[in-house]
């Protein structure tokens, strides 16, 4: 019997992929089963089930691919030897996302997943991966703004990372449900917000 290559292989994993991301986008995560992926990918159940075992890894795998596009678009974006400004870099991963959501519906995908991310502990789980990838690549940058002068040192790149990070479902969330933002018009606002100047300074942070 013939050896199966890596190319079918790869082939037939985005043949499902696609057929799952086509049926949860266009009928929701919950009305849709097993059996709708199996007819969308005119595929039989062993083969499917060979990649994936039901359909929290299929979403998981979605999600990874996506989170995989903003984090090479940051990584694109962020030059060490010359550091772009931040909304430069953050503008880069609004981009990648309304992009994945124009060719696949991300942003209303990403909505049902963090739904049932909150039902379910397996799917919560490897959700949390790919935040923690995504936290990282964010903290990475941190670092390099603080090595080189451009950006406060006296809190920890970690920190930084997850307040950065919240700007991007913010993004998603209103392009999915409003429909009213787009790349250069948040990073415009973002800009603005990093360059604004408080008239008084902030009463310090009482210590935990």
């Amino acid at each position: 019997m013939p050896r199966v290559s890596q190319a079918h292989l790869d082939a037939r994993r985005r043949q499902i992929l696609d057929a799952a991301r086509r049926c949860f986008v266009r009928n929701g995560f919950h009305a849709t089963s097993m059996q709708d992926v199996l007819a969308e990918a005119n595929l039989s159940a062993g083969a499917v089930y060979r990649y994936f075992r039901g359909k929290d890894e299929i979403i998981a795998a979605i999600a990874a691919e996506a989170v995989a596009e903003v984090v090479g678009a940051l990584d694109t974006a962020f030059d060490p030897d010359d550091p772009p400004t931040l909304d430069a870099v953050l503008g880069a991963a609004f981009l990648a996302i309304h992009r994945v959501d124009a060719e696949q519906g991300f942003a209303r995908l990403a909505l049902q997943v963090w739904g049932e991310a909150v039902r379910s502990p397996a799917l919560a789980e490897l959700i949390k991966g790919e935040i923690r990838r995504l936290r990282g690549a964010l903290a990475r940058l941190v670092r390099a703004y603080q090595a080189r002068g451009l950006m406060a040192a006296d809190t920890p790149p970690e920190q930084v990372a997850q307040v950065l990070i919240g700007l991007l479902p913010g993004f998603v969330f209103q392009h999915a449900l409003v429909g009213d933002v787009d790349p250069a018009g948040f990073r415009a606002g973002l800009r603005t917000l990093l360059t604004t100047r408080l008239a008084s300074p902030l009463p310090p942070v009482p210590a935990n």
